[in-house]
């Protein structure tokens, strides 16, 4: 089948590397894949001696070929086995601290009620391409434009400027966002890549430059230099959530906060084809809207 082939081609990065998971020869790859750019009349992959891209048109036929391809699976599955249990793989993305404390259990218990669903967790702090990296859903902290994916909002988080109680006695609590240059502070390099902290002063939004004690890719790292009492530290506020609820750290210049981030749980429109999909997205919907991030 030549979507089968185009699809993964996509996957393993090379036509010799579609040639060898399909069992087939390269020129019957490099013919079919020709033999389908011809009759859709569009370049689907630009071709270079080191790598293959997806053209724009590529990319969104990429979308309705897995979704197919799914469907077709599910399709002879359930003819099979007569059975109509949710089964096959999922590949979730999301950021490390909030995948592995929001997503994680809800992927737990949506396993534990369809045992025959197999998930791939993919947990970094780099926004994946979705259909180039085969994810079929993710959670992301940000103001979304891709008009080809669907995005259901699920919450919000705020950027949070927080420190020991300890800390504040001896270093004073900032009253303001100018006060901050003045303090030691924790640079968590995924908020603040250009060493300055934003707020919000009335309408107006602000950029302050901090003098940094630790800089740090890092989360956890971060989060434990300032609960440890070394700086004054921003972050946002999901990840400090149980250090404020434990009284380790408190807030500090919360009129200031600049505009909340919205939270959203995206997927390519045509992916929810697929049973285990949209199972899976109600309910990690349903779970995460429940959730109080801050």
């Amino acid at each position: 089948m030549a979507i089968e082939t185009f699809v993964r081609i996509v996957e393993k990065g090379s036509l010799t590397g579609a040639a060898n998971a399909l069992e087939t020869s390269l020129p019957t790859v490099v013919r079919t894949l020709a033999s389908l750019e011809r009759h859709l009349g569009v370049t689907l992959l630009q071709r270079t001696t080191r790598r293959i891209h997806l053209t724009e048109e590529g990319t969104q036929y990429l979308a309705r070929c897995r979704a197919i391809l799914s469907a077709t699976q599910e399709a002879e599955e359930a003819l099979i086995s007569r059975d109509p249990e949710l089964r096959g793989n999922l590949t979730i993305a999301a950021s490390v601290l909030f995948g592995r404390r929001y997503v994680a259990p809800v992927v737990h218990d949506f396993l534990r009620r369809h045992p025959k669903v197999t998930v791939d967790l993919r947990f970094g702090d780099r926004v994946l391409n979705l259909a180039e990296e085969h994810v079929d859903i993710a959670v992301r902290i940000a103001h979304l434009k891709e008009a080809s994916l669907a995005a259901v909002p699920v919450g919000q988080v705020r950027r949070v400027v927080c420190a020991t109680e300890q800390y504040l006695r001896e270093n004073g609590v900032p009253k303001a966002p100018d006060d901050i240059r003045g303090h030691r502070c924790i640079r968590h390099a995924g908020l603040a890549p250009r060493g300055e902290w934003n707020f919000k002063v009335g309408r107006r939004n602000v950029s302050i430059p901090i003098i940094s004690r630790i800089n740090c890719n890092d989360i956890d790292s971060s989060l434990s230099a300032c609960a440890d009492g070394l700086g004054i530290g921003m972050f946002l506020s999901y990840q400090v959530a149980p250090f404020r609820k434990s009284g380790q750290l408190k807030y500090v210049l919360e009129q200031f906060e600049p505009d909340p981030v919205p939270v959203h749980v995206v997927y390519a429109h045509l992916n929810l084809q697929s049973n285990r999909m949209r199972a899976f997205v109600e309910e990690c919907i349903s779970r995460l809207r429940r959730v109080r991030f801050d």
